[in-house]
């Protein structure tokens, strides 16, 4: 049974903000619409209400919105996962390739997701591989580096014995280096998936003409609906959790041990 402290503080914290938030908006202290606004508003009524709803082209409701968003951070994440493991393993086991390469990678991975936009747009000259490589160069950096420093802090013990019993190549990185990087990799993988997020929502709000929870919020900025935007950022929000929280579930699952 869960403690009830589990449950009661964080909806008092969240009751609080929200109601902070609507007497702020009824006293005119802020030009943003309250909370309450998302349900008496009623163009964002039948957002809430009707997220489904598909009219054509760019006219999709905030199910179809997400999922386009979800489609591009899934491909650019699944890229920058493969990509960023392997180059992590291949650096961490190198420590020629360390010295060599690390000081690029902390360089790159200041780069905010917005300046690779125009970068891309030049490369691809179209909006959709040009917002997956966006979620690609922001996405690898965390998971190479945690990949890197987890094979890097693999206990001299562990090699030892594997030279000891003339482990295998093959046998070494299926019994020791993945079940003592893992817990590193997650952490990359788990970071990663947040800066995904945040960066296809940046890169769609600049690349106009497509499908996607960024675009929808631009669109909705241009048409002044201040309360289709409060309810795409919350929207955006909760679609963020619940990917942290499904990394974090997939991590318990992998490393019960950690």
């Amino acid at each position: 049974m869960l403690n009830r402290s589990t449950w009661l503080y964080p909806l008092l914290g969240v009751g609080g903000f929200l109601l902070v938030w609507q007497i702020s908006a009824s006293l005119n202290l802020t030009r943003l619409p309250g909370p309450l606004s998302l349900w008496t508003n009623e163009r964002t009524r039948e957002l809430l209400l009707y997220s489904f709803y598909d009219r054509g082209g760019l006219d999709k409701g905030l199910f179809w919105q997400t999922m386009a968003s979800l489609g591009r951070v899934a491909q650019g994440y699944f890229l920058a996962a493969l990509v960023g493991i392997s180059a992590g393993i291949t650096v961490g086991l190198s420590p020629a390739l360390n010295r060599a390469f690390d000081p690029l990678f902390q360089f790159l991975r200041m780069v905010a997701p917005l300046a690779w936009v125009p970068i891309a747009l030049v490369i691809f000259q179209k909006n959709q591989p040009a917002a997956i490589f966006v979620i690609f160069i922001t996405a690898i950096w965390p998971i190479l580096i945690n990949t890197a420093e987890g094979v890097r802090q693999i206990p001299q013990d562990y090699r030892n014995v594997a030279l000891v019993l003339q482990m295998s190549k093959g046998r070494f990185f299926t019994k020791v280096l993945i079940p003592s990087a893992l817990p590193y990799i997650f952490t990359g993988l788990r970071i990663s998936i947040g800066l995904a997020w945040l960066a296809i929502i940046a890169a769609e709000i600049v690349m106009s003409g497509i499908v996607g929870i960024g675009f929808f919020i631009w669109d909705s900025y241009q048409q002044n609906y201040l309360s289709d935007i409060i309810l795409a950022v919350l929207w955006i929000g909760a679609v963020g959790l619940l990917l942290d929280r499904a990394m974090a579930w997939l991590q318990s699952r992998l490393t019960p041990g950690q």
